[in-house]
């Protein structure tokens, strides 16, 4: 899939992804960043990422930036 970065709190580790098919916001976890190192995520960022269900509802997981 693919979407927007709605918002992530760096201090809190979590945001939100709007995918671009017009389904509800996505959960992300800094976890779910793809990379290593120190994971964030900017408000606006086009990513591409996968879903997994959790207890919790939807879930982003592999996310990675992609171009425009």
């Amino acid at each position: 899939m693919k979407g927007t970065v709605r918002w992530f709190n760096r201090a809190k580790g979590y945001g939100f992804i709007r995918p671009d098919h017009g389904e509800k916001d996505i959960f992300v976890h800094y976890s779910g960043i793809a990379g290593d190192g120190f994971r964030n995520l900017e408000e606006g960022d086009r990513v591409e990422f996968s879903v997994r269900q959790t207890a919790k509802g939807p879930q982003a997981y592999d996310v990675t930036r992609v171009s425009a």
